[in-house]
């Protein structure tokens, strides 16, 4: 059966393909509905007013009459339908109008017929559709729909295909989800019957790579099932070639070696002070690397007292890794000897690429590297730091305080970015890794990596974009059971919206893409910069949440109100506390504190007070989650506080109690040493914000979800 539809589409695609269209005409694409079983009202293609006739009057009610048309793509912009036709002379008129507008509108356009289709019952209007997304390939889409449509733009997207269970997932993620549940008085739709229409369309897609965009819409929902009132489907101008795929035992191969190297050659190794060859050989041979470490320098014999070579084919020995410090116009030359000397990796520091318009230079050193089996890391990055290895093959300041945080960026103003705040904040890491161009390795080969890397507990990648999508997904999918992934998205414009021939394409953004299908894939978005770095630096801190609750306990009302505000922002859910607990809470706070849900203690209490509120809170196990709002007085200290909660967090560990803390501290600066020594000792605070913690177990949170740890999926 679905060999014989297949072969029904690819039929009917070859024949459009073959008059030179990319849209098909709606009798065509009902063909295509019937084929995938997409629902659609009853129609008929009518070449004259008599066969309109003929055809309403079969309906036996009111209709729709609706131009067809190969050269005209937007139907109602040409004045070429008319919904609510009914009665014989009514037809005839409605024939004539529609045509004579199609004319008007577009003279030298040829005319099939007007197609005449019954009318849908009156219902929920929704859009379902899908399109090509230049990094993620085939993605499917669901909104509301008709008039509204442009109007909302709410519109969630998924990788297609998708199964039943992912379709229906789509229903829930638009903003006004509730109206599909019925809203005043109205009657729930057929969800299941809308989520087909999903699966359908997204397989539909997934069959054939040449259909560029679908569009229903609008799709009537109702509580006995979802119909398309129309169908638009326009194929592509031609299929991009296939990106070259690296099968996973591949990436881990290659990739182990650039991580853990045994030997590295330095092309372009200098001793002159001031240049790049001479900084990379200073930071490999300054940071201990226990390995080889090869300059190679054609005018040298002896480089930071090391023997030079005049080739890399020379040095003796297998290679790991070949760093490039020389300039771009010599790059391709020498790539040819590492790879006639079988050196798995390239890590090419020069920029002069396709960065600067040099896209021909740039596709030389890729195709000779293919040619070789040669990974490359670059052009244009600043190197790369594997802090396990005592391993520092970059031209920027050293880093060596080892951590279970890797952290990856396309810039290097970024990676600088990066430096900066884990010195700042003590992050041990496991890697640092610039991407640059990302000629051949990107992000998938990194998270492939990192995923099974026994250093790394957490992931953060800024990117600016993703080559391939898919191949990102797929990575990350296998990774986020094991470990967070953070990714910081740069660019939030919808630039590839303005050419769309359909609705679907011109609510498929860039950003809006990447948003729901990062989400989809497990991966956790961070709004900027700091909030990436900040994420990874505490979530290895975190142990994973069992349950939803979330209890607030605070000194100062103040910050109760704002800490209630930041755990509504994260989607994470305040408990509703049961009239025990209540009873218990209110045991240890004084009669003008307030129990309830926060916990506000009120800020003259001395540390007796937070330390039995947080044991309580530790200790029942209908809790799940504690923030902490604490507020700067001299009866309890801010380091008497920290003290207090590290030591009571740490005890209940040791009894196999874990639960995720985190704590805001308002204060005078004693607060900043405070949360150090928090941080320290596995309770996530920050001093002058209440955002901030809240936000970290947000992403916990959601992390705990995509890991499948937490009810509610991904």
């Amino acid at each position: 059966m679905a060999e014989d539809r297949v072969l029904r589409v690819r039929t009917l695609l070859d024949a459009v393909r073959a008059e030179g269209r990319s849209a098909l005409t709606a009798p065509e694409g009902k063909v295509i509905a019937d084929a995938y079983g997409i629902a659609v009202p009853g129609e008929e293609l009518a070449r004259d007013v008599e066969e309109a006739v003929s055809y309403a009057a079969r309906f036996g009610g009111p209709v729709v009459m609706k131009i067809v048309s190969p050269d005209i793509l937007h139907k109602t912009d040409a004045g070429g339908v008319i919904v609510g036709v009914e009665g014989a002379a009514d037809v005839r008129a409605a024939f004539h109008t529609v045509v004579d507008n199609a004319r008007a509108y577009a003279p030298a356009a040829r005319i099939e017929g007007v197609q005449v289709q019954e009318l849908l019952p009156k219902g929920q209007e929704v859009i379902v559709g899908a399109v090509t997304d230049p990094t993620f390939g085939k993605v499917v889409a669901f909104g509301l729909g008709g008039v509204l449509v442009e109007v909302l733009k709410d519109v969630t997207f998924r990788l297609a295909p998708v199964d039943a269970d992912e379709a229906l997932s789509m229903l829930d993620s638009i903003r006004a989800a509730e109206i599909l549940h019925g809203v005043r008085g109205a009657p729930a739709v057929d969800r299941w019957a809308i989520a087909e229409q999903i699966r359908r369309v997204s397989e539909l897609v997934a069959d054939f790579p040449e259909i560029a965009e679908v569009d229903l819409n609008p799709v009537i929902a109702t509580p006995e099932g979802a119909v398309a009132a129309d169908i638009r489907v326009i194929l592509a101008e031609s299929v991009p070639k296939p990106r070259r795929r690296y099968t996973r035992e591949e990436i881990l191969t290659s990739m182990r070696r650039l991580m853990q190297p045994s030997s590295v050659a330095v092309i372009g190794a200098s001793n002159e002070q001031g240049k790049i060859g001479n900084s990379v050989m200073r930071n490999l041979v300054d940071g201990g690397f226990a390995g080889e470490i090869h300059p190679v320098n054609p005018k040298a014999d002896d480089i930071l007292g090391r023997k030079a070579y005049k080739s890399v084919t020379d040095v003796p020995g297998e290679v790991d890794v070949a760093v490039f410090a020389i300039p771009a116009k010599f790059v391709a030359a020498a790539l040819e000897e590492v790879g006639r000397k079988g050196i798995p990796n390239a890590v090419l520091i020069p920029s002069g690429f396709a960065e600067t318009g040099e896209h021909e230079l740039q596709g030389e050193i890729v195709a000779i590297a293919e040619r070789y089996g040669v990974r490359l890391l670059g052009p244009n990055i600043y190197g790369y730091y594997s802090t396990w290895q005592d391993l520092c093959a970059t031209f920027c300041t050293p880093y060596d305080v080892k951590g279970g945080v890797a952290l990856t960026s396309q810039s290097g103003g970024i990676g600088m970015a990066i430096l900066g705040f884990a010195r700042t904040t003590k992050t041990g890491v496991s890697a640092i890794v610039g991407l640059g161009n990302k000629s051949d390795l990107d992000e998938d080969d990194l998270l492939t990596w990192f995923g099974e890397d026994p250093h790394t507990e957490c992931i953060a990648m800024h990117l600016e974009d993703l080559k391939d999508g898919r191949a990102f997904v797929e990575a990350a999918r296998a990774t986020v059971p094991k470990k967070p992934v953070v990714v910081l998205k740069a660019g939030r414009t919808a630039a590839g919206a303005k050419a769309a021939g359909s609705h679907t394409g011109a609510l498929a953004g860039d950003d809006a893409v990447y948003e729901d299908i990062l989400k989809q894939a497990g991966v956790i978005r961070a709004p900027g910069l700091n909030d990436m770095l900040e994420y990874a630096r505490a979530l290895p801190v975190l142990p994973a949440p069992r349950g939803d609750n979330v209890v607030i306990i605070t000194g100062a009302g103040g910050s109760g109100v704002l800490l209630s505000d930041a755990v509504t922002d994260n989607g994470l859910t305040l408990m509703e506390i049961p009239p025990d607990l209540d009873a218990s809470f209110r045991t240890f706070i004084p009669p003008f504190g307030a129990a309830g849900n926060p916990v506000d203690i009120t800020g003259g209490e001395p540390p007796s007070t937070y330390e039995a509120t947080i044991r309580l809170g530790l200790e029942d196990p209908r809790i799940h989650a504690l923030v902490l709002g604490y507020w700067h007085t001299i009866v309890t200290p801010p380091m008497v506080f920290a003290e207090l909660t590290a030591r009571v967090v740490a005890e209940f560990r040791e009894r196999g109690v874990e639960k995720p803390v985190v704590a805001s501290l308002a204060g005078d600066v004693e607060v900043e040493e405070a949360c150090q020594y928090l941080f320290e000792r596995g309770v996530v605070a920050y001093p002058y914000t209440t955002e901030k913690p809240v936000a970290v177990l947000g992403a916990k949170y959601r992390w705990a979800r995509a890991a499948g740890l937490l009810g509610g999926g991904r």
